[in-house]
């Protein structure tokens, strides 16, 4: 596993390589581009190529260098060529945008072929503003000062919502020894990351278990929640004031004195109340997550709602985003299941909740729709529903605790919420960051083919479009996020969170309401991107909507 440092937290297995690319249409288009670009500029550079050089084959038609043998002259010339020649190909990218109301497709799916729909609450069913995150935020800080005793001057500290993103690891036992930048929480280079760990590896053993919890030897803890951002943030602000006013302190501790500060907010009730005292200002209004729920009850489909959640606190925010008669769009609705231990332990019987939250001790011998049940597990879900294998289809938020063990364990159809992607995507088609990544392509291009070139003076300017190829990557990290880039790619490679969403997820999408743009009878086809030794004979620029992820001119046709 590389390492990408940071403070506080890096891209725990960032680099680990894969063949799954999110803007896969766009690598293959200017893959395939930058190799054309790259011969037709040998050519026009330098007249006709010679022959490969000895020991060479394997890299490609090379040509053997100027006749007149000015390095600089022939190599700034195959630069230029490549330029112009991208800046030509621009607006043919640029004309084929990405539709973030899309969804998009890990695996070959029919919708014709699902009978049973079920879903999370929080981040599935029900969105929240940016004010939640703060809340959490400030109530455990305040936790932290007034239970656990930490400094007060903590109050200065204040939510940034976009300090971290999800995918992040964080080393419990390496805390008090990340630096920080003149300006805070600046990214720990990349030498003192491999410098701190001997190198660029991590033992899979150091790694927190498959559902991201960490034990005192499993060092790296994972955040792959969205409720995860407020902690990162809270564990970053901690360790800030510790620096800066030269405290010391064991980093496990404040690992677990945070990780406790923010379940208390939740396993207490402090969240659920403020936000049911203030619904409207905690939860986005979901007109579209109602439309969703009526397109599948007109269409005879089976809902089902399975959550953490509690059952007053799933109430109301479901009396304000679908109405007061939400429990007769469901069949079943199950609240406080204590995910991912509901999908594996067989042990917990399910119980019914009254409307006034009482929670009665019959026996249950069948789950009635509009009642509400708590706890259960999944074996006597299964058993009492009959509902299994690839008829059903079940979408929430976490990759882990949502996804995973219906799809590895009982052949479940999964679909993954990652509200992040909308505004991935919405960067993505922008002038800027296509203008990047095409230069960025073509310039690695070029690098590749020109690197056989060893001299003195073609080594100098090769180094100097390595150092610009390199700020071009930082550039386009940044455009996502100042400190750590894209949730899904990591340079050229996926991250670990993309490459568990490509194993847990058979499609994945912004939100419910991307499910309006289909038909129940649509085929998601998984789009077939080129691997490492594949030519990229098909592109979207030639095929228009061919791999199945539409772009904005054609997208009111899946209508």
């Amino acid at each position: 596993m590389s390492l990408v440092g940071a403070v506080l937290l890096y891209r725990g297995a960032a680099a680990l390589r894969a063949r799954s690319l999110v803007m896969a249409h766009a690598r293959a288009i200017l893959r395939g581009c930058c190799r054309r670009l790259s011969l037709s500029a040998g050519r026009r550079a330098a007249g006709s190529p010679g022959p490969p050089l000895r020991g060479r084959q394997l890299t490609g038609g090379y040509s053997t260098g100027p006749e007149d043998g000015d390095m600089r002259r022939y190599l700034s010339a195959h630069y230029g060529e490549a330029r112009r020649s991208i800046n030509e190909f621009i607006p043919s990218i640029s004309s084929n945008m990405l539709n973030p109301s899309a969804i998009f497709s890990n695996n070959e799916m029919s919708l014709e072929n699902i009978e049973i729909y079920g879903f999370d609450y929080d981040y599935t069913l029900a969105f929240y503003s940016k004010d939640l995150h703060t809340l959490i935020f400030n109530t455990a800080r305040n936790l932290l000062i007034n239970e656990h005793r930490y400094p007060s001057e903590l109050k200065r500290y204040e939510y940034d919502p976009n300090f971290a993103i999800r995918g992040l690891h964080y080393d419990i036992h390496k805390v008090s020894i990340w630096t920080l930048g003149n300006e805070g929480f600046d990214v720990v280079p990349d030498c003192e990351v491999i410098d701190m760990y001997q190198g660029s590896h991590v033992p899979l053993e150091q790694m927190s278990d498959f559902y991201g919890k960490s034990s005192e030897g499993n060092t790296l803890k994972q955040f792959m929640d969205i409720f995860s951002l407020p902690e990162m943030t809270l564990l970053s602000c901690v360790n800030d004031y510790f620096l800066k006013n030269n405290i010391d302190y064991e980093p496990v501790h404040l690992y677990k004195d945070v990780k406790d500060a923010i379940r208390d907010v939740h396993v207490k009730g402090l969240m659920y109340r403020a936000v049911e005292a203030d619904i409207e200002r905690y939860i986005c209004y979901g007109e579209k997550t109602r439309a969703v729920l009526a397109k599948l009850a007109n269409h005879g489909k089976k809902m089902f709602l399975i959550t953490n959640s509690p059952s007053s606190f799933v109430d109301k925010g479901m009396n304000f985003i679908v109405g007061k008669d939400w429990r007769e769009l469901f069949d079943v609705v199950i609240v406080q299941a204590d995910k991912p231990n509901f999908f594996n332990d067989k042990r917990r019987p399910f119980r019914k909740v009254t409307d006034r939250g009482v929670l009665l001790w019959d026996k249950i011998h069948q789950l009635e729709k509009g009642k509400i049940y708590k706890q259960g597990n999944l074996f006597e879900f299964l058993k009492l529903t009959g509902w299994r294998g690839s008829k059903v289809l079940y979408f929430g938020d976490h990759i882990y605790s949502d996804l995973a063990d219906l799809t590895l364990k009982h052949g479940w159809r999964t679909g993954a919420i990652i509200p992040e992607l909308k505004s991935e995507l919405t960067i993505m088609n922008t002038s800027e960051y296509i203008q990047t990544m095409a230069w960025l392509q073509g310039l690695t291009g070029l690098l590749e083919r020109m690197q056989v070139y060893r001299d003195a003076e073609s080594q100098m300017l090769l180094r100097d479009w390595i150092k610009e190829r390199q700020e071009m990557r930082d550039m386009a990290r940044k455009i996502f996020n100042p400190r750590f880039g894209s949730i899904f790619r990591t340079d050229h490679n996926p991250t670990y969170f993309l490459r568990r969403l490509s194993r847990f997820a058979d499609i994945y999408m912004e939100s419910l309401s991307c499910l309006l743009n289909y038909d129940l009878h649509h085929t998601f086809y998984p789009k077939r991107t080129p691997l490492q030794h594949e030519v990229p004979i098909w592109s979207d620029q030639q095929y228009p909507g061919t791999f199945g992820i539409p772009f904005l001119q054609e997208f009111a046709q899946l209508k």
